[in-house]
């Protein structure tokens, strides 16, 4: 139950950012594609709109706009680790790995999400032994919860990567069934491919997932120490990191469908 508030919490919480967010508008320029590119003499109320494609860094394919993985989602949620549909860059250098858990880990988001978790852990009780007297125990769990939050992104996403040598990095499918790609995306945590391009158990996620945990035992009081509170912030941090593959794989749709904006 506690597990269900937090998240309907966080999503309602970006919900009602979302539309005080600067919308993106989209390119004017026709689509390059020579099938559907509109002849010189054609009156400008006849041509159509398209997406303006952007090139793959693995063929002469396309990716459009539309299916487009943005650096932030509404203008807030940092998506840095998200690949386009169709993409397929080179693996990250242990620098780029470490660049990207850095940006995760302090972009000014970092703060207000560890803000929003803190509060619903203070309120559900969630470690009693840190308190319930209002702002002083919301400090305990603030920098605690910030705490977690940092050292699970640099062992998830540089470290063990860079050892393991997997991408961290998610890749959206961008087409297809709709349960099929709901799917992929949860299962990203347990599947990821490596340097070479082939899918591998994904241990870079659930060890360094597992080693954060360990490391949280450091400063956690010492009634939250057992096994059975461990596995609960384990199970409640692999949940966070499904459910936001999933809604990075379903955002461009959201965006253009029922936002009607670019991604």
């Amino acid at each position: 139950m506690r597990f269900a508030q937090r998240v309907i919490f966080t999503f309602a919480f970006l919900s009602l950012i979302g539309p005080v967010c600067r919308a993106q508008e989209p390119a004017s320029h026709p689509s390059t594609d020579s099938g559907a590119q509109a002849t010189p003499n054609e009156p400008p109320e006849k041509r159509q709109p398209q997406d303006p494609p952007v090139k793959t860094m693995a063929s002469d394919e396309s990716v459009p706009v539309s299916k487009q993985q943005p650096k932030r989602i509404l203008g807030i949620m940092p998506n840095f680790r998200a690949v386009s549909a169709g993409e397929q860059p080179p693996p990250p250098t242990p620098k780029q790995a470490f660049v990207i858990a850095t940006k995760n880990s302090f972009d000014y988001s970092s703060f207000v999400f560890v803000g929003i978790t803190s509060g619903l852990a203070e309120i559900t009780d969630a470690h009693p032994a840190l308190g319930t007297n209002g702002l002083p125990a919301y400090g305990r769990y603030y920098w605690r919860g910030f705490l977690d939050k940092t050292n699970g992104n640099y062992l998830v996403i540089w470290a063990l990567p860079s050892i393991l040598h997997q991408d961290e990095r998610y890749y959206a499918m961008g087409e297809g069934p709709f349960l099929k790609r709901g799917i992929y995306a949860a299962t990203r945590i347990l599947i990821t491919p490596n340097y070479h391009g082939h899918n591998t158990f994904n241990a870079s996620e659930v060890f360094g997932r597992a080693m954060a945990q360990g490391i949280s035992t450091t400063y956690y009081p010492k009634s939250d120490r057992t096994v059975g509170a461990l596995a609960v912030k384990f199970g409640w941090a692999m949940g966070r990191d499904a459910l936001t593959n999933v809604f990075r794989e379903y955002w461009p749709d959201i965006a253009t469908h029922v936002l009607h904006r670019h991604p």
